[in-house]
């Protein structure tokens, strides 16, 4: 199969890089080992009202990611996000925020790498949540150093993206179960990391041939005992008409979405950017407040 060819020679350098691809680089930086697994019986859904400098919008958090609300609403609280900068924002795409580090940012710093100095267990909670236009999710590492799709335990982007067509739609589903089939295969080869490891050093080429042989086999197995979701007729729907970020479901935590407010979003979206996608003038959240 095409798809997973030389993947297991590149598996060592994957180990220790960070992604960095564009199209699903709603990402942040965190390198703490640290966790957030702590998860509370509410299965409620919260409202938070956010002022920033170009406008105000209100988001839902969903109750069925409690880890991701509750440790939202946590951050709220303590005033966590105020004076925080919307520090990436891609037209037609989305606007991502979160980072303490640029609520003393200069002028052109790179940004993107700050967080509490912990990760939230992912709560891919799809196809129910999927990124339509308007959905809040978690930003996170890529799958090569964070196979398990952890959550940063800040940072945020909110999906503004584009209408898709019958035809992209289509390439869609097939997009989808691709991811789903080099997701298992990812899992599988880490698991066999030691083996790879040392069939690398000595240059066994035939060896890492073998494995990757037999492990192609056992994805292509549980794929088709377990096949990846199909598109909706609710996503179809939405991605047709209002627009969204489609190549990323299933690979981020969307936990809520703006209900109040969205010309804000596009106002920021809009926005004179940097060569690092930064606006070029400060577009700067100034509070957040959980509604009764």
């Amino acid at each position: 199969m095409k798809l997973f060819r030389y993947i297991l020679p590149a598996i060592l350098p994957a180990l220790s890089l960070m992604a960095c691809s564009r199209s699903v680089d709603a990402q942040t930086a965190n390198n703490s080992n640290n966790t957030m697994t702590e998860q509370t019986a509410d299965t409620t859904s919260v409202r938070v009202a956010v002022r920033t400098t170009a406008g105000n919008f209100t988001v839902l958090l969903y109750g069925d990611t409690p880890k991701h609300r509750d440790n939202f609403v946590k951050l709220v609280n303590e005033g966590y996000y105020d004076n925080t900068l919307f520090h990436r924002v891609i037209k037609d795409f989305m606007i991502q925020a979160g980072d303490p580090d640029s609520k003393t940012a200069q002028p052109g710093q790179a940004l993107g790498a700050g967080g509490p100095g912990y990760k939230i267990d992912a709560e891919i909670v799809y196809p129910r949540h999927f990124h339509k236009r308007g959905a809040l999710a978690a930003a996170r590492q890529g799958d090569q150093v964070n196979p398990m799709k952890q959550s940063s335990g800040s940072q945020f982007y909110i999906v503004t993206g584009r209408k898709s067509s019958e035809a992209e739609m289509k390439q869609m589903a097939q997009h989808l179960k691709n991811n789903q089939m080099q997701a298992i295969f990812n899992r599988l080869a880490l698991a066999h990391r030691d083996a790879i490891i040392e069939m690398q050093r000595k240059g066994d080429r035939a060896g890492l041939q073998a494995l990757q042989d037999t492990l192609i086999k056992q994805t292509e197995a549980e794929a088709a005992a377990a096949p990846a979701p199909e598109i909706t007729p609710e996503m179809k729907q939405a991605y047709t008409t209002v627009g969204g970020a489609p190549h990323l479901d299933g690979e981020y935590t969307v936990f809520g979405e703006v209900v109040e407010g969205m010309e804000t979003i596009d106002r920021i979206e809009k926005a004179e950017t940097d060569g690092r996608d930064r606006p070029s003038q400060d577009i700067r959240i100034l509070s957040m407040k959980i509604e009764k």
